[in-house]
């Protein structure tokens, strides 16, 4: 095994040089990209409504093709499922990545073409082992055990041929023959839909295996490992995987999540390595184990276009391409992709951290922020502010969420959160009044509603019970795989009804 590790490093040293290609020449290989999107397109249906023929430019793209959302696109997607050919990309497409989407109960089907599959989202996970083994020389991936927290896998119940479930699951099921041998648990288990019975049986294989690198939604692994540890009585999972490097990590920001991954892996040498992958594909990877911010893939079948949000919401936005992007500004990120998504919104919102080579950060979600006030609050803010609290006070937050309080006769607007901690800070009004001055801290906007308490009140907290947010989801059926607490809502939809579920399941 260590010689075959030894030749795939090889191979993974030249493979870089694909890497270094797209770092070099961003513009000249997103102009192939978006060359070659339009051609294979243009018989297809929607090809043929928006004139893909025509089309010979960026500028003629914009004038064209309208921006779009989910809801858009979703009746195109709807006879694709039931099983319609040459509609968003040709041919008859089988594979679906579904997302309950984190600011919405509704589901929404992704499609996955074979060549979405392979050259985006399959390429993606070679670019993180490539990078990986471009920052760490001792990397062992191909040596001992990978382990994914994946998702399951259901046929479509009007279509047979069409089946559907988590990307991370789909790539699973793909995942390439060299890879195989190196993934723990078995595929079964790892496909098998019910969580708590995936669960278990983990716990009963994984800790028995020597794992190198493994990855999941932060929330879902800590359960794995609290299982772990309890099913072997080890006190860190470094007794249980000696020889562990590497964690894969995604979706939500980690920052809350880091004393705690601390305490499981008390190690210098572990490697935190962020991606930025989703149902609609492969984005972006942190190739400077060192820093945080994250290498945009330019050359993974998709065109990216960026609308400011200084126009996000306007009748007719100015959308950029790569060339005209500033950094430390904030976009909402448009693709069109071989997975037939066409200025597709995908809801996230990112700023550019350095233009040569082209590196971004998340900084939240078109609809997964609070402004109700002007304060423009991200998911970025909130996991800062929450992380350097917890670290002041020793406790630890296992998940919040976050949403407006707003005016009413005699009392100002104010921001609530829900906190579940592991053991809750003893003096909670403190807590409260320095998570505030820390959010004040690193969101300027934050601050200035907050001056002398004229437009916001100090924000206040309602200390959750344990397993709060995991019942809440289970009754959601939003259990395991990429399902995630809502952070942060403009409205209280989500957490009245929080608070509504823990009052039911009280009284």
């Amino acid at each position: 095994m260590s010689v075959f590790n030894k030749l795939i490093s090889t191979y993974l040293e030249r493979r870089y040089q694909s890497v270094q290609r797209f770092m070099l020449h961003p513009h000249k290989i997103q102009e192939r990209t978006f060359n070659y999107l339009i051609g294979k397109a243009a018989n297809t249906e929607w090809g043929k409504k928006y004139e893909y023929n025509n089309i010979d430019s960026h500028k003629a793209f914009m004038e064209q093709v309208p921006l779009n959302e989910y809801e858009d696109l979703e009746p195109y997607i709807k006879r694709m499922m039931d099983g319609s050919f040459n509609i968003l990309w040709p041919g008859f497409v089988n594979w679906y990545a579904k997302s309950s989407g984190t600011t919405s109960s509704k589901s929404k089907f992704i499609p996955v073409p074979k060549e979405n599959l392979r050259g985006c989202h399959i390429k993606g996970s070679w670019d993180v082992v490539t990078l990986l083994y471009k920052g760490r020389h001792d990397a062992r991936v191909f040596e001992r055990k990978n382990l994914v927290m994946g998702g399951s896998l259901s046929n479509y119940e009007t279509n047979p041929m069409t089946t559907f479930g988590d990307i991370s699951a789909i790539m699973l099921y793909n995942m390439p023959f060299v890879g195989r041998p190196f993934y723990t648990p078995d595929f079964r288990t790892a496909l098998m839909p019910n969580w708590d019975d995936k669960l278990e049986r983990m716990v009963d294989i994984c800790s028995k295996e020597q794992v190198t690198m493994f990855g999941g939604v932060p929330s879902w692994t800590i359960v794995l490992f609290r299982k772990i540890l309890e099913a072997t009585g080890k006190s860190n999972m470094l007794e249980v995987w000696p020889e562990v490097q590497v964690y894969v990590h995604g979706g939500v920001g980690f920052d809350p999540y880091r004393s705690q991954f601390k305490e499981f892996i008390p190690s210098d040498s572990f490697t935190y390595m962020e991606v930025y992958n989703a149902s609609e594909g492969y984005f972006a990877i942190q190739d400077d184990l060192l820093s945080n911010d994250l290498l945009l893939l330019l050359d993974n079948n998709i065109f990216y276009e960026f609308l400011p949000m200084s126009e996000f919401g306007s009748k007719d936005p100015i959308v950029l391409g790569l060339k005209d992007v500033e950094i430390d500004q904030n976009y909402a990120m448009v693709i069109s992709t071989n997975a037939g998504l066409w200025r597709y919104m995908t809801g996230d919102t990112i700023k550019f951290t350095s233009l040569s080579p082209f590196k971004i950060k998340i900084t939240g979600r078109t609809k997964h922020f609070i402004n109700a006030f002007g304060e423009e609050v991200m998911v970025s803010n909130t996991d800062k502010a929450l992380a350097k609290t917890c670290e002041e006070f020793k406790v630890k937050a296992k998940d919040y969420t976050v949403a407006p309080v707003y005016f009413s006769a005699g009392s100002k607007g104010r921001h609530q959160w829900l906190i579940e901690f592991e053991e809750p800070p003893k003096n909670i009004e403190e807590f409260q009044k320095k998570l505030d001055s820390n959010l004040q801290a690193v969101n300027s906007d934050y601050e200035a509603k907050r001056f002398k308490d004229m437009a916001l009140e100090n924000l206040s907290i309602d200390v959750l019970p344990i397993h709060s947010f995991y019942k809440w989801m289970e009754h959601r059926g939003k259990i395991g795989g990429q399902n995630k607490v809502p952070r942060l809502s403009n409205d209280r939809k989500y957490i009245d009804e929080i608070l509504s579920f823990i009052k039911l399941k009280n009284d």
